[in-house]
């Protein structure tokens, strides 16, 4: 049966506030973890403005396109059209996680919950914006369609953790149906499961009259989505997500009121809780890291790996500006053939590697093969990434101002100066 493969599929994604931060910032982070030589890209996409009856083709779907798009940075897997993780250049930060609910997988091709994270970036100035975008489109064209880019299906349905620099949201879905909490203070954290229970602040119209007429719930009493909703019998892979949901929660404790951009990347490294994931079958494949402060004034800094393990990758700054330096270091070959966009999908592999995935790849099997050089490796990579976090949080601080023409080459140049150390 399509979705249940036994393999270990696992995302990890954390929202810091007020006072949890250590500034006065919200702080966004995830893991995104995927098939094990999946090759996820950084793309940035400007802003554009489009014609009245204009469609976009997302992965699957061909859809209605807005008037409006915003500039989006995306983290995704190279064969899709959507993004397991983004910002855009309001300072909205969106992340997805798989889920398995009571609702029925759907085999036909509609919109991936990844597709959903780009079309509430590129549409929503808000974090509040881009959650009803996202439901709009869920209730319209139902998620649905293989995650996995292999012959046999792999299919869920999502949550998602949705931020802005004054709040952040949690959006949790079962089919066409969802719920939504409102996140104001403190930090939340979502893994592979559903977690809203009765603090339900926004929901579809039709949600409990659906949970009354499939007999998950009588009408009686406070109405939990998370306990009508979930399977009786959850997946192991949901059962392994829950240690991993406690791990996080407990580590976001321990952190309260001292969060920075340091501390998320710091979990997001995390292997003992499962947060960073390396197994046979998959593993974290990219990672984020933003601030968006609650100063408009300053600008939102985001971090991302563009190469798998974030304990052995460099987390590297963008900022959205005019005249952004194009990174092609980080994004895949296209193909003319492409497997994933031929009927019947799938039916072959191509080499989606790019050039930073390549050498940092090489850089691994160093490390792997020689314990002495690959942690003076490592530390080089530390030491780089930290001058990358004391330039921001100067920046962050108002302590420096660069030129224009420094953060619009930033991401490229961080790039650069990585992949100079894998030669």
């Amino acid at each position: 049966m399509a979705g249940w493969d036994p393999a270990p599929l696992s995302c990890d994604c954390f929202v810091a506030l007020p006072p949890h931060t250590t500034a006065p910032a919200v702080i966004f982070g995830k893991n995104a973890d995927r098939p094990r030589h999946e090759v996820q890209e950084v793309v940035y996409v400007p802003a554009a403005v489009h014609r009245p009856g204009d469609k976009v083709q997302c992965t699957y779907l061909e859809i209605e396109q807005a008037e409006r798009t915003h500039a989006v940075v995306l983290s995704r897997p190279a064969w899709l059209w959507g993004a397991e993780m983004g910002a855009n250049e309001h300072g909205v930060c969106v992340g997805n996680e798989g889920v398995w609910t009571r609702e029925p997988l759907g085999e036909d091709e509609a919109l991936l919950g990844m597709d959903l994270v780009r079309l509430g970036l590129e549409r929503g100035s808000s974090a509040r914006e881009a959650l009803e975008v996202i439901a709009v489109l869920l209730e319209r064209y139902g998620q649905g369609g293989s995650c996995k880019e292999e012959p046999v299906p792999f299919v869920y349905h999502n949550t998602f953790l949705l931020a802005d620099r004054t709040e952040a949201w949690v959006l949790e879905t079962a089919g066409r149906y969802w719920a939504a909490q409102r996140i104001q203070e403190g930090s939340r954290n979502i893994s592979n499961q559903l977690s809203i229970g009765r603090e339900i602040t926004a929901e579809h119209a039709g949600l409990r009259q659906r949970a009354c007429s499939q007999g998950w719930w009588n009408g009686d009493g406070e109405f939990s989505f998370a306990e009508v909703f979930s399977l009786t019998h959850q997946p192991t892979r949901m059962e392994a997500a829950k240690a991993r949901y406690r791990a996080g929660k407990e580590l976001l404790r321990q952190h309260a009121g001292h969060i920075t951009a340091e501390t998320f990347m710091a979990i997001l490294r995390d292997k003992a809780s499962g947060i960073c994931v390396d197994s046979e079958g998959f593993r974290t494949a990219g990672s984020m890291v933003s601030v968006l402060p609650r100063d408009p004034t300053l600008p939102c800094v985001h971090f991302f790996t563009a190469t798998p393990d974030p304990s052995r990758s460099v987390f590297k700054p963008f900022v959205f500006v005019a005249g952004l330096k194009p990174a092609p270091q980080v994004r895949s070959p296209t193909f003319r053939d492409d497997p994933a966009k031929k009927i019947p999908r799938f039916q072959s592999t191509v080499d989606r590697r790019h050039e930073l995935y390549r050498r940092h790849q090489a850089a691994l099997e160093l490390m792997e093969k020689d314990q002495e050089r690959g942690q003076k490796l490592l530390q080089t990579l530390r030491d780089l990434e930290k001058q990358g976090l004391e330039g921001m949080n100067a920046l962050l601080a108002g302590t420096v101002a660069p030129r224009p023409e420094e953060l619009a080459d930033l991401f490229f140049d961080c790039v650069e100066a990585e992949m100079k150390f894998y030669t």
